[in-house]
């Protein structure tokens, strides 16, 4: 876990990689990844790797009295091993007994679920994607 000064040249750069070949090439969602959050003093980026490869990611961002768990991702390769969940139960050690929020894509509702995660309000679509907010504490 880092925060953006913290973070070497490399691990930023797979970090971003990563983020941008599943979010934007493979989901096919144009957006700004690069959205500014990350080099807010209080965003800490957490990340799974092997040597230079990042296998899973995932930033903790201060809402003004809320965590928000954000940019979830698995490289294609590492998928099915786990790697999100140890990501998922680090964070929320990180956060405590301070309450935490997400925007988790409708499939994944259930696998938040597991980590104490309710919906917490109606449905959306973002970047032609289905999401739910969910909400923990």
């Amino acid at each position: 876990m880092a925060s953006f000064r913290e973070l070497g040249v490399t691990t930023l750069y797979a970090i971003l990689k990563l983020r941008v070949d599943v979010f934007v090439v493979e989901q096919r969602c144009p957006y700004p990844d690069i959205d500014g959050r990350d080099t807010e003093a209080a965003t800490r980026h957490v990340w799974l790797a092997r040597g230079d490869d990042v296998l899973a990611y995932l930033r903790i961002l201060d809402d003004g009295g809320v965590e928000r768990i954000g940019r979830v991702v698995t490289a294609p390769q590492a998928r099915g091993k786990g790697y999100s969940g140890r990501l998922i139960e680090h964070a929320l050690a990180v956060i405590g007994d301070r309450p935490a929020v997400l925007g988790a894509q409708a499939h994944l509702a259930g696998f938040y679920g597991g980590f104490g995660f309710e919906i917490s309000g109606d449905g959306y679509v973002e970047d032609g994607i289905p999401h739910v907010p969910m909400r923990r504490g």
